[in-house]
């Protein structure tokens, strides 16, 4: 892959979030009953981002924890009726709350699915709300995210890269050419 372009540095990563933040915070009037729930991989540092956010704005601590969708896939056979949740890790109540999954990229739409399948598995929230960093378009679902961070016009020959600084050393998000 050939490194197309820079699109954010760290500076504009925590901008974005800091944005998401206050939306999340006006849209639910505050963080009565909110828990966020980070999509493995790179969903989950950037939940810690909002948690953080959260707790500096608002002095609330919301409860966090993440959701691994790999049994939830559509692409891949299914073992068995029920499937197990794998290496999720929700630890606390969700019936009743309102859940925002994050995560860093929405592209088809199939990974929110999922992670909304898993959701499910361990309870019925009382309402389901969807933050990403990138927004690339080219949904094969009808997703859309009530939080974005930056809507990123792409092609299916391009890849947007998110960059964590627990996974890869630094944070940021670049634009790729597949060959």
């Amino acid at each position: 892959m050939d490194l197309k372009s820079n699109i954010m540095d760290e500076a504009a990563v925590r901008r974005s979030m800091t944005r998401i933040t206050h939306e999340i915070i006006e849209k639910n009037k505050g963080t009565e009953d909110l828990c966020l729930l980070g999509i493995r991989r790179r969903g989950i540092p950037l939940a810690r981002m909002l948690q953080e956010n959260l707790r500096k704005f608002e002095g609330a601590s919301v409860p966090l924890g993440s959701v691994d969708i790999s049994l939830y896939r559509d692409d891949l056979t299914e073992l068995s009726d029920l499937p197990e949740t794998g290496d999720s890790q929700i630890p606390f109540e969700i019936t009743g709350k309102k859940i925002i999954l994050v995560d860093d990229v929405i592209y088809t739409g199939r990974t929110a699915r999922a992670a909304i399948e898993a959701v499910f598995h361990h309870g019925r929230p009382r309402e389901i709300q969807l933050a990403v960093l990138i927004d690339r378009g080219h949904r094969e679902l009808p997703i859309r995210p009530d939080y974005v961070g930056k809507n990123i016009p792409t092609s299916h020959a391009e890849v947007v890269s998110v960059l964590v600084d627990e996974y890869d050393g630094k944070t940021g998000v670049a634009l790729y050419q597949l060959p």
